[in-house]
């Protein structure tokens, strides 16, 4: 199983994400998280998305380790399509949608749980975006959702951590709860709200999305312009070989 969604009998939506231990999502599993989304959106019997995963973690980003063994730009190409996609679709869901985040938290996971709209955390969980480590740009402007300006910046120069307790005082995480009582907090949050009048709940998250300040589609487009541009430089491929144990930019060379 990688992508599944499940429509219970009081409305609630549970998408999981479970691939490999980590969840480091290939590319098809990012277009299926956007495709589990929209597949709510479209479906009147779903009032509320629970999205959730198995594992050791909820989300460790994109699997660089199927970029640099795959040829050519396509891997590169089709996660950031894939991340886009899934994070817009999250954003968009006509109906509010929960993050239930167990463990780490990871690049493209900030993307999903900073464009979601409730967000529980197990007490081991954490949030990472260190994009520049692998030569990529992305997700800072779904950080700055969960934290502060100084401090968004600080973890994304630093490619630091921190811990969902610390994200309490922000507002950004509802609640923190133990690991094994995750899935029970976030169904008791999404029955609340999948017992309201569902048209008036989708108003609401549309009038919602309506008076936001920041269009997180085009802000996180343009970030990802920036790791166009430091592939082309070469770094970008240079630091995940260095991550992945590959040499895919010495391949390169090699052809040259």
């Amino acid at each position: 199983m990688t992508i599944s969604s499940v429509l219970r009998d009081d409305h609630i939506r549970v998408v999981t994400m479970e691939h490999g231990k980590v969840n480091a999502l290939p590319v098809s599993d990012w277009f299926g998280v956007a495709e589990a989304l929209n597949e709510a959106s479209r479906d009147p019997e779903t009032h509320v998305v629970v999205l959730r995963a198995e594992g050791r973690g909820y989300n460790a980003g994109v699997d660089i380790k199927e970029m640099q063994n795959t040829s050519g730009m396509e891997a590169l190409l089709g996660a950031n399509a894939g991340c886009y996609a899934a994070f817009k679709a999250i954003y968009e869901c006509s109906v509010p949608v929960i993050a239930a985040v167990n463990g780490h938290c990871i690049g493209g996971g900030v993307g999903l749980v900073g464009n979601s709209d409730v967000v529980i955390a197990s007490e081991d969980a954490y949030f990472s975006v260190p994009e520049v480590n692998q030569g990529a740009l992305g997700a800072a402007t779904h950080m700055a959702r969960l934290v502060p300006q100084h401090m968004m910046r600080t973890l994304y120069f630093t490619a630091g951590k921190i811990p969902a307790k610390d994200l309490l005082q922000f507002g950004s995480v509802y609640r923190v709860v133990p690991r094994d009582e995750l899935d029970a907090a976030a169904l008791e949050v999404a029955a609340v709200i999948a017992s309201k009048n569902t048209k008036v709940i989708r108003a609401a998250k549309e009038a919602i999305n309506g008076i936001d300040p920041i269009d997180v589609n085009k802000s996180y487009r343009f970030e990802q312009g920036f790791t166009f541009e430091l592939n082309l430089m070469g770094v970008a491929d240079e630091l995940r070989d260095d991550f992945a144990g590959t040499d895919k930019s010495r391949s390169k060379e090699s052809t040259k």
